[in-house]
């Protein structure tokens, strides 16, 4: 699978999840309750997403794996762009999207994450 297909349909399943375009076509800009927790877009042709991180586990993942780097347009320090590559791990990537999406409702009114949480239950 694509890096776009994998973080896409790993956002699309998670409750309160809408994708807009506010940049044009060609980056999908995915919020929880009208935060951004992913973009997807191509930078030089290749695919990237952009994800919300913790500073110092992203700086880890930036050591490690030579796909992600700091966030393209974003805080270097609290977003990461992470690159299709040949070496890709889709399970990573289902993890790091999931991280994003919680960091985001972590910051939410107490009652939209009562609901979020009620709504992954089902």
């Amino acid at each position: 699978m694509t890096l776009h297909i994998v973080a896409s349909s790993t956002a699309l399943k998670l409750p309160e999840v809408t994708v807009t375009q506010p940049f044009g076509e060609g980056c999908d800009v995915f919020k929880v309750m009208d935060k951004v927790f992913m973009l997807t877009f191509h930078l030089q042709g290749k695919a990237a997403i952009n994800l919300k991180v913790e500073p110092e586990p992203g700086a880890m993942l930036r050591d490690i794996y030579p796909y992600i780097h700091t966030g393209w347009h974003m805080n270097k320090q609290h977003w990461i762009s992470v690159y299709e590559s040949k070496d890709l791990d889709e399970s990573l990537i289902k993890d790091l999207v999931l991280n994003s999406y919680e960091l985001v409702v972590a910051k939410l009114k107490k009652v939209d994450q009562q609901r979020i949480k009620l709504l992954r239950n089902i």
